[in-house]
């Protein structure tokens, strides 16, 4: 990050009162974990499961040279200079805003149920064809993380690309008036947090106020295929709209899509001569390329500059990720996260690869669904056959509702339900894989199905 002085924080966070003797010392990296403070560092003590403030003296020996406080005056440090402020998150948010009013980097905000990581990736990467770009780095995506994603930012950073996560209302609204971006885009709308926000319709309410900071003339891009963003949109808008999607309605659209194991081809509209490939299988990607494709053409950015930047991205690691596997076999890890709609997605496409040793569906609960997880696993049924594969195994108490409906159609010895410790799982995986198999795992992070893909994978 930029080097700032103390003062400028003080002004930044609209601190209550400072002590320092030295109030241009600068400091040049901001950390809420106290191991991670280095010299010149910024200390943001937050409350959580436990106290930041209960650390400082551990960022005081790691270097720190300033911390903000929202403690009484009397027990902060006297080693190093001290920021009162009445909330450190706030405070944290504020220094975030007024860091990046001081770079001024175009703001590409993305969300959605589904592929808003990959898209974040993808945009990254074909942008940085051109500019100097930073982005949203692991799960960094909440009122935390961005806030700190911005203040790592270089400061000859010329497009800053946020990833927007949620699980509730008011949450995008917070981020999205943070950021303020120049171009917003929704991947999709889907059912994922159906728990708190109660319908797609909840969702897309909620995914939708990424457009509350949307800058004035800015860019919405989003699938046009969903009705349900479409009619929440207003008559009367400030910004411009850009749509995407696999049929010729959208303003952005695929076509002569070729899904494979690790590559899928496609063209696109805005120039047709242009051979385009993302290094993922799964027509579903290929859609969150059209947002990120979308992004570049907002910036003047032809195909012909981007082709290759999207054919190399690099993907955040658990997303569709191929690993080699125990006994020769091939896995598809793509067990960081799921909801009905992306196991769907997976489900299809995996199904539709070359067959060359079995394929094996490993799928583990869904979380955030409700009163409707039942309903909402079972229906995966719908996407599950013997003839497309050869064995299942679901885990989790949440899969039984899935179980209970391929029962009646997967012979004996290959349809496989566990609960409680994985190490059954795993070791009847085991036994059971051999060379060229092909294994797609698949669940939310808090089914922890990553621990399974850890003990199979060599």
């Amino acid at each position: 990050m930029k080097p700032l002085r103390i003062i400028d924080v003080v002004k930044a966070v609209g601190a209550i009162d400072y002590t320092s003797a030295n109030r241009f010392a600068e400091i040049n990296s901001v950390v809420f974990d106290s191991r991670k403070a280095t010299s010149d560092s910024l200390f943001v003590p937050l409350q959580g499961e436990t106290d930041g403030h209960d650390y400082v003296q551990s960022a005081i020996k790691n270097g720190a040279t300033a911390t903000l406080w929202s403690r009484p005056a009397g027990e902060a440090p006297e080693e190093i200079a001290v920021i009162l402020v009445d909330d450190t998150l706030e405070a944290l948010q504020k220094l975030a805003e007024a860091y990046l009013n001081m770079i001024q980097p175009k703001v590409v905000a993305i969300t959605g149920s589904n592929g808003k990581t990959t898209t974040k990736d993808m945009t990254a990467a074909i942008l940085s064809a051109r500019f100097r770009v930073h982005k949203t780095e692991g799960n960094y995506n909440n009122e935390i993380g961005m806030p700190m994603t911005i203040l790592e930012m270089p400061e000859d950073t010329q497009v800053l690309v946020l990833e927007m996560g949620m699980s509730n209302f008011g949450e995008i609204s917070l981020l999205s008036r943070l950021a303020k971006p120049d171009i917003a885009i929704i991947t999709l709308i889907g059912d994922s947090h159906l728990e708190f926000l109660g319908s797609r319709l909840g969702i897309a309410k909620a995914k939708m106020e990424i457009l509350e900071g949307l800058k004035p003339e800015g860019t919405f891009i989003y699938p046009g295929d969903e009705p349900l963003i479409a009619d929440e949109l207003a008559e009367e808008s400030h910004f411009r709209q850009l749509t995407f999607g696999t049929d010729e309605t959208a303003a952005v659209y695929a076509y002569d899509i070729v899904p494979g194991k690790t590559r899928t081809t496609f063209h696109v509209n805005l120039d047709p001569s242009v051979d385009l490939e993302i290094p993922v299988l799964g027509v579903y990607n290929v859609r969150n390329a059209l947002a990120a494709l979308a992004a570049a053409q907002v910036l003047d950015m032809p195909l012909a500059e981007v082709k290759e930047a999207l054919a190399t991205f690099q993907l955040t690691a658990n997303r569709t990720q191929w690993l080699d596997g125990v006994n020769g076999s091939q896995l598809l890890n793509d067990a960081y996260n799921a909801s009905p709609t992306s196991m769907t997605a997976v489900l299809r496409s995996f199904a539709k690869l070359p067959r060359e040793g079995k394929k094996i569906a490993v799928l583990g609960d869904i979380r955030e669904l409700g009163e409707r997880s039942a309903e909402l696993h079972a229906g995966l049924a719908a996407e599950i056959s013997p003839e497309e594969f050869d064995q299942v195994y679901l885990y989790g108490p949440e899969m039984g509702a899935l179980y209970e409906n391929l029962r009646t159609v997967f012979p004996e010895g290959t349809l496989y339900h566990y609960v409680g410790e994985k190490t059954p799982l795993v070791e009847k995986l085991k036994s059971e894989l051999q060379k060229a198999d092909q294994v797609l795992i698949k669940s939310s992070f808090g089914t922890d199905l990553l621990a399974v893909v850890a003990a199979l994978r060599v």
